[in-house]
């Protein structure tokens, strides 16, 4: 890609920025084939987020949910276990159209992660990273300022094929840039099959738990009559998997082999050395990406005003993301906590964190990786 050209900014209502060009709304959307017996989705109301609504199940997942394992949920209803990873009906049900009709493209970027583990700032920077020469840092239209990174990087999945809906891809310009948090296993057969790239961003799990606690009783107190879940029952929960996207350490450790199988495909980050080396991860991050940095740019602070646009202090004092929400129900607000490493101590108690680390030793010990 030369240095004029730019990624995509899809966003949910189409191009809100005077000076872009390249801005393109998001896919249309149609019904999902993936049955003929298609249903379409029910009224939601709008006392009830979207995101806890079981809306318009096909024939074909309802089918294939009776075969599988099941869960209470965190937030919505009941978890289902499919190619050993557990996720809500709504997810599930997006799961599978992804799988069935996403293309992916030999130049597609996709962000991926488990929940809770840095993805709105992965988000971000990637987003800045590729767009830096069409959106200096010093931009007051920059796309971050006005929009959320989750609508200028949608998720495939739950954002794309959501609610047995298929988008028309026709309007991005490439590269296309996607985030998702899809087990390696689970990623559509295009993906596995192309050159594209694949960036993968981990947290050590004691604070990838307590984050995703956090937000998961945000996304309960939406609810009508919704207590919260307990620290304890929640625990119980992740430390045997049955976690949204879980469970987590099978997760990471499909990116990880992957990772040292093909390096030039699959690049591994960890999020605490992201947070203490935040430079030297965002050069290497930009080297995978074949969008180097160039002496010049180091020299003139491009690098420094991206860190500093995407910062969680940046990104979780502008307006759009105290007050905006997405399509489905989650308040933009809901995605930033603290984003700090080792806050897990001040919730978790010596049990709980030797019994995660223990857990954490047994799983991926012999993989040399380690948190």
């Amino acid at each position: 890609m030369s240095a004029a050209e730019s990624c995509p900014l899809p966003t949910e209502n189409g191009c809100n920025t005077q000076s872009c060009n390249k801005i393109i709304a998001m896919p249309a959307l149609e019904p999902c084939p993936l049955s003929d017996d298609h249903q379409p989705a029910e009224a939601v109301s709008d006392n009830v987020p979207k995101y806890l609504l079981e809306l318009g199940v096909t024939e074909e997942c309802k089918k294939l949910i009776l075969s599988l394992p099941i869960e209470k949920g965190w937030v919505a209803n009941h978890l289902h276990q499919y190619q050993g990873f557990w996720h809500t009906t709504r997810q599930l049900q997006a799961v599978l159209a992804c799988r069935r009709h996403f293309q992916a493209e030999d130049s597609d970027i996709l962000l991926v992660t488990t929940p809770k583990s840095g993805t709105t700032w992965l988000k971000a920077i990637v987003f800045a990273l590729m767009n830096r020469d069409q959106y200096p840092n010093n931009n007051d239209l920059h796309p971050l300022l006005s929009e959320n990174p989750h609508v200028l990087v949608p998720f495939i999945e739950l954002g794309l094929y959501i609610d047995g809906q298929v988008g028309d891809f026709t309007t991005f310009t490439s590269p296309r840039l996607f985030g998702t948090h899809l087990p390696f296993v689970s990623l559509p057969d295009s993906v596995k099959n192309s050159p594209c790239k694949l960036v993968y961003l981990c947290r050590n799990p004691k604070d990838t738990f307590v984050s995703l606690w956090h937000f998961t009783n945000k996304l309960r107190t939406n609810g009508i009559g919704m207590g919260t879940n307990s620290l304890e029952a929640s625990f119980d929960k992740f430390t045997r998997g049955v976690s949204l996207y879980g469970p987590f350490w099978d997760h990471v450790l499909g990116y990880w082999k992957e990772s040292l199988e093909n390096p030039d495909r699959v690049l591994f980050l960890k999020y605490e050395d992201m947070k203490e080396q935040p430079k030297v991860q965002v050069l290497k991050l930009a080297k995978f990406l074949e969008r180097p940095f160039l002496l010049e740019e180091e020299t003139n602070g491009v690098l420094d005003g991206i860190l500093k646009l995407c910062s969680f202090e940046n990104l979780s004092n502008l307006e759009v993301n105290k007050t905006g929400k997405l399509a489905s129900g989650e308040n933009y607000k809901t995605f930033f906590r603290r984003g700090e490493v080792g806050d897990a101590k001040n919730h978790l108690t010596p049990q709980m964190i030797a019994k995660l680390d223990r857990i954490t030793q047994e799983k991926l010990h012999g993989y040399g990786l380690k948190f």
